[in-house]
């Protein structure tokens, strides 16, 4: 009897292995046919994003901003050139870059990325979330004074600029070093109402900006988790690119052939009517004007102790670190209005220095457009936007450099 209610035992132990092991087996197939799928429909999705390139490249659109799909296609075209900046990319004057080149007029278009509040912080993040795909590449950053005039990054700008997926390709990455993730992350979680959706990412960044080793050793724990979660928000983010493309793509403007004998429009940034022309929308302001230098120390406290100045010089570590070959653009400060807000030219000139100074040390072009400090034609009525004028010899500077040719203010 006992006998037989061991056989039994071991029949229903055998049978119970014969039926679970092609549940096991059905279920290993279908997470391969999944991730099959997967991996096929973004193949298929990079090769539409980077047939599309020559309409989406010029355009702006939230999608390309918050995103990393448009950006880092463009990074690796080489007939397109990445521009960073804030909300001067998106004022609706004709000669902006991004419409100035649409066609390729000598040979390259630009690819804007930037809206209103994106400062260095904002921009950092990208550049340190590229990573590889900006290595030896040609980029330029749009950088305004405005900047360091401020006590403090406003919040509202941060969070409508702070993009999860950005920050999780940066922090999980693997092209920023741990010491440079260090001082973005101590930076990043001073905004903590952008870290509430990812409990995950708030968790790795205070790993990170602890800076000691055993929370290190805990960082590298979750790493595999984070490059999952990565994955994941890289997947929608392909999808929501194929979607914008589909729905939102128009035919790719005709690009046009430079000919040697033929004058680029570049050359209308040299004509002299564009220093003595001052438009309408720059005329003077309605204040009160106070005598030049009244309030010097003020403005160079102002400008010296403003936090924007760290924010910047991280940007600049995480150019280096990826190797890329950056154009700093600086719009110049509108010299006729401090003027008349009691700060002097030779008060102003420290914001010049500093910035000379900074790309020095890192060995970068800079073009901080100095000799417009006072030009009325540059800027407009509100201080911190290019205008027409401004914008061609922005897209002067920025020919110069695409073509190899030393970039001129």
């Amino acid at each position: 009897m006992r006998a037989f209610s061991g056989q039994a035992y071991s029949g229903v132990i055998m049978g119970s292995t014969r039926t679970s092991t092609p549940h096991l087996f059905s279920a290993v197939i279908a997470v391969g046919v999944a991730a099959t799928i997967l991996f096929a429909g973004r193949l298929v999705a990079i090769r539409l994003e980077r047939r599309t390139l020559a309409w989406t490249a010029p355009q702006q659109f939230q999608l390309k901003n918050q995103g990393m799909v448009f950006q880092r296609t463009a990074a690796r075209e080489n007939s397109v050139l990445p521009l960073y900046g804030s909300s001067e990319l998106i004022i609706g004057v004709p000669n902006r870059a991004n419409k100035f080149f649409q066609n390729a007029p000598t040979g390259f278009q630009v690819s804007p990325v930037g809206t209103v509040g994106a400062t260095s912080l904002i921009i950092l993040q990208k550049i340190a979330a590229l990573g590889s795909d900006l290595r030896g590449r040609r980029l330029a950053v749009s950088i305004s004074p405005a900047w360091f005039l401020m006590p403090a990054t406003r919040v509202d700008w941060y969070e409508g600029n702070f993009s999860l997926l950005t920050a999780c390709e940066l922090t999980f990455g693997k092209t920023v070093d741990v010491e440079l993730k260090r001082d973005i992350a101590s930076r990043m979680l001073q905004f903590p109402g952008t870290l509430e959706r990812s409990p995950l990412l708030e968790f790795a960044l205070r790993r990170l900006s602890s800076g000691n080793w055993f929370d290190r050793l805990i960082f590298c724990a979750i790493l595999p988790l984070g490059k999952i979660y990565t994955a994941g928000l890289e997947l929608q983010d392909h999808f929501s690119a194929v979607v914008h493309i589909l729905y939102a793509t128009k035919p790719a403007p005709a690009l046009q052939r430079q000919r040697p004998d033929r004058p680029t429009p570049i050359t209308k940034a040299s004509e002299p009517k564009i220093y003595a022309q001052a438009k309408v929308e720059n005329a003077p302001v309605n204040v009160e004007s106070m005598a030049p230098g009244r309030f010097d120390s003020r403005f160079r406290n102002r400008m010296n102790t403003a936090p924007e100045w760290a924010d910047v010089e991280l940007l600049l570590r995480a150019l280096a670190k990826v190797h890329a070959r950056p154009l700093l653009l600086s719009m110049p400060l509108d010299g006729r209005f401090y003027d008349k807000q009691g700060y002097s030219r030779l008060a102003r000139q420290n914001y010049y220095e500093k910035m000379r100074a900074l790309a020095r040390r890192y060995n970068f072009t800079l073009i901080e457009f100095e000799d417009h400090d006072e030009d009325p034609a540059f800027l407009d009525a509100k201080h911190t936007h290019l205008t027409q004028e401004g914008w061609l010899f922005y897209n002067r500077a920025l020919d110069d450099f695409f073509h190899g040719r030393v970039p001129r203010s």
